[in-house]
């Protein structure tokens, strides 16, 4: 019942006047009780001033009508904060108002940080300007085919740039070079040039005789003066291989053997002999190849070889790529203005960098990334290249820590024209101009190889930041870990060398992928046969996962029949993959930890087949809509990652050969159509007990489907589940199978085969009578007592009775047996 406000002002008085508490309370609520206090309510400064007197709602359920009455005061009146009078207009209508509401304290976010070799310490990543980041990687000098220590630095490279890119949205602008000019490259390409030139003239057995000889004196020097041990094995191997090559040249000429012999000795002499000649054409003719063509020919074919492999790799192609042979010009007056600026100074036709003028700046810092390796004369000369450290031009120096920026070039060497003579860009000045024509006076990231820090990236900062005359030319260091080959160095000396080709033959580029992501882009990555191991082992894992989810989602299923009550386990199973995603962010932003992130991928997958082993084991159906988001989160992460190559929705997609063809998609609903007619097959050949039916059926099952990519899996009391996959794979898998079972029938033959010896054995002991047991054994024994009992040893000795105490036993076991022996006899156990 609801009254006026005058009407209840006489209740409230009384109930004013009561000075316990709880009495009050009580009253309160037999008053409230009566009346409606919600709807069509007159709020009266009564209500208030009762409302004054209650510091809070009671907690005894009991009261539930002060403790409603409580809350709508507490609406009308604003809350604890405005109790003296009513709030608004709507308040003096009597009108419920909306509570006071507060965001969520929430948790701080997690921020990105990268491992910064500026500062040797993980640092929180902020772009200069928003969302967009510069980017320059230091691309490869190609002069020889791409290797897996390449494959290191530009899968890694392509993995950070995918996940600042694809995951954390950064907007990235990646631009890496091609050093298409540099003391490696002319001297191979002069090498190769002289060699076919050598080759060509096809010299006569004697005169390539005598060159061999000639060859192997410089050679013979250099490798007396080695002291790498692995560089000198490499070199004593080139030796004598070299040596047992032309014996057979040698006995050619001298026996005056057909020419066509002699050609042949003659050939293959010229093929191991080939570095050995043209190391030594070079030192003798090198410096009369003067065409720049020969120069910029070898580094053409190896680009095109490297960009070939990237793409195999499935590593992204830069934004921009810039090859140091067209950008001499800004090169020219990059350095002209380091002259300008005064860090720089021309010498003899050359341009050094001056370190000693540069460091004792106020502005500036030499040695940014490894201060500790400055003065190191090895690394800094082997930074200058094997065609500018002789002694004329360590003389041009004024400190011997200085570098060129530009090369005064020596004849058999490209040229180009400049204010200080006809010359060549020096190596670390090449990275400079280039990337700051692109990216300015300040980068977000630069990236490279670990062994790049010094001296060449120390030197690219410090020529840089002599240009801009600044201290920030790079914002952020980034270095890629070594690679080693079964805990070694990769080198061609200790015979390890192995190119990006070489690994594709054995591998997949995702299974290369996944071995890098399965360890910090930053540390060493120790390539080998247990590192790959993991890596497929991963890849088949993930794989299994993604088929049977597909399996699942392509059972038929009405549209409603799609969305499923959640029991336990579903929420459990959802709540642990929310967990695993936050795992995965921080891991991410952890300096993109991707080890961490694809061990928490391989839980989570654990923990889905565990919930699908349960629901089979109960005759359920697992969830469909929860696996399928939880396999199309794990799919797009490794789509993040570059390890899924197409466009797949879910799970890793299969091609046809040579076609971009989603195979799966085209053909497995005609595989489905096959399974369940060969089930069909299978149910009537075991009623009607026909088992050459059944022999076909699995025949097709286990040999003639996986040669055609397809894996059938037969469940007891389940549909059979259809899985597309490699056709290699699924061979490599069917033959361990056979391996297996044809070891454990091996085993089973071998140990029925013990087994029966054993029994043969036995037999054959218990079918001599204790009476003859020991006669035989006359080399131990010379006298016996009637029983056959030996009393004597070989030398007519008596027995200790220890000894004979201990023969007794062995007679009377024998006794045993043999008596055990005549009873089956007797029993018609044997014929």
């Amino acid at each position: 019942m609801s009254g006026s406000s005058g009407e209840q002002a006489p209740a409230y008085r009384s109930i004013l006047s009561i000075s316990d508490e709880a009495a009050r309370v009580q009253a309160l609520n037999e008053h409230l009780s009566t009346r409606s206090y919600v709807q069509g309510y007159s709020l009266s400064q009564a209500d208030v001033d009762v409302f004054r007197q209650l510091s809070a709602p009671p907690a005894d359920t009991r009261l539930f009508h002060v403790a409603r009455w409580f809350r709508h005061m507490e609406a009308i009146l604003g809350g604890a904060c405005g109790r003296g009078e009513p709030r608004g207009r709507q308040a003096s209508k009597g009108r419920r108002g909306q509570p006071q509401w507060s965001p969520p304290a929430g948790s701080p976010p997690c921020k990105l940080r990268l491992y910064n070799s500026l500062t040797r310490n993980k640092d929180v990543f902020i772009p200069q300007n928003g969302k967009k980041v510069t980017w320059y990687c230091c691309g490869p000098t190609v002069y020889d085919a791409s290797h897996m220590g390449h494959a290191r630095s530009y899968i890694s490279f392509d993995i950070l740039r995918r996940v600042l890119r694809d995951y954390f949205g950064f907007d990235v602008f990646y631009c890496m070079n091609i050093t298409d000019i540099d003391d490696k490259i002319i001297k191979r390409a002069r090498q190769n040039y002289l060699f076919e030139q050598y080759r060509g003239k096809q010299p006569q057995a004697a005169q390539l005789l005598e060159d061999v000889h000639a060859a192997l004196k410089p050679f013979s020097v250099k490798l007396n003066e080695t002291t790498d041990p692995d560089r000198k094995q490499m070199l004593e191997r080139t030796q004598r291989a070299v040596g047992l090559a032309a014996e057979p040249l040698e006995r050619a000429v001298r026996g005056g053997l057909p020419a066509e012999e002699a050609a042949r000795c003659a050939e293959v002499l010229l093929e191991e002999a080939k570095d050995l000649l043209s190391d030594w054409l070079d030192s003798t003719l090198g410096s009369e190849v003067t065409d720049n063509s020969i120069f910029s020919k070898l580094p053409k074919f190896w680009e095109e070889e490297f960009h070939r492999d990237m793409e195999t790799l499935n590593v992204l192609p830069p934004d921009v790529l810039t090859r140091v042979s067209e950008y001499v010009p800004e090169i020219v007056n990059f350095v002209q203005k380091i002259v300008d600026n005064g860090y720089g100074y021309v010498s003899n036709g050359s341009v050094y960098f001056d370190t000693v003028k540069f460091a004792s700046s106020e502005r500036h810092s030499y040695g940014k990334l490894v201060p500790e390796a400055v003065g190191d004369q090895k690394a800094l000369q082997e930074g200058e290249g094997d065609l500018s450290v002789s002694a004329d031009r360590l003389s041009e120096k004024r400190s011997p820590n200085d570098f060129a920026l530009w090369k005064a070039s020596k004849p058999g060497e490209p040229s180009w024209p400049c204010p200080w003579g006809k010359g060549r860009p020096g190596w670390h000045i090449e990275c400079s101009a280039m990337a700051s024509a692109l990216l300015g006076a300040s980068m977000d990231i630069h990236g490279g190889g670990f062994d790049l820090r010094f001296p060449h990236h120390d030197n690219e900062l410090a020529q840089s930041e002599a240009y801009f005359d600044n201290d920030c030319w790079v914002r952020y260091f980034l270095h890629t870990g070594h690679l080693t080959i079964a805990g070694c160095k990769m080198s061609k000396s200790l015979k390890n060398f192995i190119t990006i080709k070489d690994a594709l033959q054995k591998h997949s580029a995702r299974q290369l992928r996944l071995a890098f992501l399965m360890h910090s882009w930053k540390d060493t990555l120790d390539y080998s046969s247990n590192t790959m191991e993991s890596a497929l082992q991963y890849e088949k894992f993930m794989n299994e996962f993604f088929l049977n989810v597909k399996d699942i989602l392509r059972a038929p299923v009405d549209i409603t029949g799609r969305f499923e009550k959640w029991e336990d386990e579903e929420s459990e199973l959802n709540k642990s993959f929310y967990d695993k995603k936050t795992a995965v962010h921080e891991a991410l932003c952890d300096n993109v930890d991707t080890r961490t992130v694809l061990e928490e991928m391989r839980a989570l997958v654990s923990q889905c087949n565990l919930y699908m082993a349960a629901r089979k084991a109960a005759r359920r159906r697992p969830n469909r809509a929860l696996l399928e988001s939880i396999a199309r989160y794990l799919t797009h992460m490794l789509k993040v990652f570059g390890a899924i190559e197409e466009e797949s929705s879910l799970g890793f997609p299969v091609r046809g050969p040579g076609s971009s063809l989603n195979l799966e998609s085209t053909v497995m609903p005609y595989l489905q159509v096959l399974s369940e007619f060969r089930e069909g097959v299978r149910k009537i050949a075991r009623e009607q007990k026909v088992p050459e039916v059944l022999q076909l059926s699995d025949a097709l099952r286990d040999d003639i489907l996986p040669e055609l990519g397809v894996r059938l899996e037969d469940h007891e009391g389940l549909p059979t589940v259809v899985k597309l996959g490699d056709r290699e794979t699924l061979l490599k898998e069917r033959e361990e199978k056979r391996r297996v079972e044809e070891e454990k029938r091996k085993k089973k033959e071998g140990a029925a085969r013990k087994k029966q010896e054993q029994e043969a054995a036995k037999l054959a002991k218990m079918k001599i009578s204790p009476s003859e047991m020991f006669l035989s054994e006359t080399d131990k024994y010379s006298k016996f007592d009637e029983n056959g009992l030996p009393t004597h040893d070989s030398e007519g000795k008596e027995l200790s009775k220890g000894q004979a105490k201990k023969l007794k036993k062995l007679l009377e076991a024998q006794e045993r047996l043999h008596k055990e022996y005549l009873q089956m006899v007797q029993n018609g156990s044997f014929k």
